[in-house]
This record gives structure tokens, C-alpha cells and sequence, in this order.
């Protein structure tokens, strides 16, 4: 991870996608939080789950499905979604394949 520090970025090219698969890279990892590069193939995604803190997905390829708490949220390249702590949510690349930075704040407030 060191290796990334002061250096530009292109999120797109960071992470691969790998067949029926979802794939993550940390980008950074900090007692406060994380960033961590996610690919996902077609019909891959992570099951519902929840976290005790903030997340931000941000779309930097294709689009995803999010669902948080029951209700779909379709999200493309260029948009973000904020899925709050303590709600039921989970991520899917039903229509077609998507890449997504995640940003997890780890604050109580």
C-alpha cells in the first residue's frame, strides 16, 4: 500500500475483473478507516450485511444494484451512494459487470 502514497491513480485500471468472481484491492487501511477497490462480474455481489459505520461506494466503472434496507438503488460510473451504519444492505452487478471504490469512515457520530 505504500507504494500507491503521492502517486495518481486511475481507479479503472487498478483492479482487474475476474470470471464469476468479485475481487478487492486496499487502497488504504487506517484505524479511521479504509478505501478498498472492488470488481465485480456479472451476477457477483456481496450478500446482505450490515456495518457498524458509514460506507461510501463510489461507481467508477459500469453500474451497480444496491439494495439498503429493502429498497433497490441503481448506481452508474461517476455516482456514489452512502450506506448508513446498522442498515441491511448488499451490492450486485446484476445487469453488468462494475468496479467501486468503498470508502468506510470508522466514527460513531
Amino acid at each position: 500500500m505504500n507504494e500507491l502514497k503521492g502517486k495518481a491513480l486511475n481507479l479503472k485500471d487498478e483492479i482487474v475483473y475476474a470470471d464469476g468472481a468479485v475481487i478487492s484491492k486496499t487502497l488504504l487501511k487506517k484505524e479511521t478507516g479504509n478505501l478498498t477497490l472492488f470488481s465485480f462480474d456479472k451476477g457477483q455481489g456481496l450478500s446482505e450485511h450490515t456495518s457498524p459505520f458509514d460506507a461510501v461506494a463510489q461507481v467508477v466503472e459500469g453500474g451497480g444494484a444496491f439494495i439498503i434496507a429493502g429498497e433497490l438503488k441503481k448506481v452508474k460510473e461517476g455516482e456514489m451512494i452512502i450506506m448508513p451504519a446498522n442498515i441491511p444492505h448488499d451490492v450486485q452487478a446484476a445487469e453488468q459487470p462494475f468496479k467501486m471504490l468503498l470508502t468506510m469512515i470508522r466514527s460513531e457520530s
